[in-house]
């Protein structure tokens, strides 16, 4: 089922960059110092316009994840993970969070 949501145009934005749909607002993001599979990557509370692909368990830096890819409902491109579930307990805040690609977003609505 394919939906579009509309963030609100008075806040910052993160939008896909290859087909401009909206993402996330700036206040659903947790941290900047992520490693994506292909470079940087940002986490976030909630994201808007993303499928969910079957989960799996990976090991990445932090260890072992059980991580589902998201991808943009509009254009289907990957963007990046949702974490499912975190095997360390030092690595449980992440569970239910989501990382998208600094390669894939485009900032929007008012930054400096």
């Amino acid at each position: 089922r394919t939906f579009h949501s509309y963030l609100p145009r008075s806040h910052r934005t993160y939008s896909c960059v290859h087909c401009r749909a909206h993402l996330a607002r700036h206040e659903e993001l947790i941290s900047k110092s992520f490693q994506g599979s292909h470079g940087r990557a940002y986490l976030f509370n909630s994201v808007v316009n993303v499928g969910c692909g079957p989960a799996e368990q990976r090991l990445l830096l932090t260890g072992l994840h059980s991580v589902a890819d998201i991808f943009c409902e509009s254009c289907k491109t990957t963007l990046g993970w949702k974490y499912e579930q975190a095997f360390e307990s030092s690595q449980k805040y992440k569970e239910g969070k989501f990382i998208i690609e600094m390669s894939h977003m485009v900032k929007e609505n008012g930054w400096d």
